[in-house]
């Protein structure tokens, strides 16, 4: 198969690249500089430029492009969060609409759309999504999707926990207190906290991509939910060392702000549709993941 990748230079871009490669498949990649080479065309989703001609008729367009949320959100950050995925999303949506063969049109998107702090609710993809900036960001992102959707072409949203690996910047963030003994639970830590590992959320794109009964939103989280207290011990009996410096909620909003609801909000997600498709966990378990993680 085809793949169009946009945000192939990120963690999970370069990780997804290398799978698809190694598994015979194409890809494309689309960057923002002068192509370097065949396997790359320049676009520019700011403006909405992207050239359908030059894909050369795609099987799979993937979105995994967008700003980091981890930092203060000044209200002009806010709009570069907000840009960076639907532009990108919609330029994309837009060139699918004008490909003689309509493409499968996937986008990355996120758990944190259902809302701030939802507690042990349970969160499938009929949920309905929640208030608040990351949720208005989600609506918006993933209804940029539909110009290709009315065209004819299968679309879905990845709503994506945070993804376990040892070179994923998020979870290096999270284990780096554990690695020189200061590591404990945030906050209450009885907040569910979505993950999932690298391999499978590998696995579960390549699902959505190949599989042509899988639509609309889709939840890549554990099928097993695990509270932050669990990860947090979990990481802890792995590294070998102790979980017993919690950080208290109110410093994590003094420093964090707004973004520390991402971090102490309970988000109970289950991947319905994936595993109604037949799609099964490598690592079901938050010990599972965050061995793979380590390993």
């Amino acid at each position: 198969m085809k793949y169009v990748l946009a945000g192939a230079s990120g963690f999970l871009g370069k990780a997804l690249t290398r799978d698809l490669v190694a598994n015979g498949h194409q890809v494309l990649r689309l960057v923002r500089r002068p192509a370097s080479g065949p396997d790359e065309v320049r676009w520019d989703p700011a403006r909405g430029d992207l050239d359908p001609a030059a894909l050369d008729d795609p099987d799979v367009l993937v979105n995994l492009a967008g700003a980091n949320i981890g930092r203060p959100w000044t209200p002009t950050y806010r709009m570069t969060i907000r840009e960076s995925r639907v532009s990108t999303t919609a330029t994309l949506a837009a060139a699918a609409t004008r490909l003689d063969r309509r493409p499968v049109l996937l986008t990355q998107s996120g758990i944190g759309g259902y809302g701030t702090d939802l507690g042990d609710r349970i969160l499938t993809e009929d949920s309905e999504l929640g208030e608040g900036f990351l949720s208005d960001v989600v609506r918006l992102w993933e209804g940029a999707l539909e110009p290709a959707r009315e065209a004819g072409s299968r679309v879905a949203a990845l709503r994506t926990g945070v993804v376990l690996d040892s070179k994923a910047p998020a979870f290096r963030l999270l284990s780096l207190p554990f690695r020189i003994g200061l590591g404990g639970r945030l906050g209450p830590g009885t907040q569910y906290f979505p993950v999932v590992s690298l391999t499978d959320w590998i696995r579960a794109v390549r699902h959505v991509a190949e599989n042509d009964s899988v639509s609309g939103p889709v939840n890549i989280t554990l099928p097993t939910p695990a509270t932050n207290r669990e990860l947090t011990e979990a990481l802890a009996t792995a590294l070998h060392r102790p979980s017993s410096v919690p950080v208290p909620a109110f410093l994590m909003k003094a420093a964090l702000g707004e973004f520390a609801w991402e971090l102490l909000g309970s988000k109970r997600a289950l991947p319905t549709r994936l595993q109604s498709t037949g799609f099964t966990f490598h690592h079901p378990t938050v010990t599972a993941a965050i061995s793979a993680a380590l390993a």
